[in-house]
């Protein structure tokens, strides 16, 4: 009998422990420091439960960075992030770049091309613009990943 109530207590315990949430990789991003749509994404991501570090840089660097990512001038936005082997580039929604994380498709990165008005960070839903996040393949072909309005 006490084998049982010692494996019972045990499993209680267990159960009774608080989950600790997976935060998965931290996504960081380099933006320049007076860019406050940037840093209204940055917010839009960790209000997401998204672990983020941010970090300012000039605009060269940022620029720099683009290049050695071959971010083509087509697909860029006001900022870039890394997060794992992927890049985020621009207003991508929180919940394409969870999609992202989760489906781990066999690509370079995501992007939103401009900074549309209805994006995260630039007015949020309703601001007017439908936009599309655009998947950048490893052979930098892109291909609709998720579609907004």
């Amino acid at each position: 009998m006490k084998r049982r109530t010692f494996l019972l207590t045990g499993a209680a315990a267990t159960l009774a422990l608080p989950a600790v949430a997976d935060t998965g990789p931290i996504i960081k991003v380099v933006k320049t420091p007076t860019c406050g749509c940037c840093t209204a994404w940055v917010d839009h991501v960790r209000q997401a439960g998204l672990p983020v570090e941010a970090q300012d840089v000039d605009q060269d660097t940022l620029y720099a960075l683009k290049d050695r990512l071959k971010i083509a001038p087509e697909l860029a936005g006001c900022h870039t992030a890394v997060v794992g082997d992927y890049f985020i580039e621009g207003h991508v929604p929180a919940e394409d770049i969870a999609r992202l994380l989760a489906e781990q498709p066999a690509a370079r990165g995501l992007t939103v091309p401009g900074m549309p008005m209805s994006s995260p960070g630039m007015g949020g839903p309703g601001a007017g613009d439908t936009f599309d996040t655009l998947l950048v393949g490893l052979d930098s072909a892109t291909s609709v990943f998720a579609s907004h309005s």
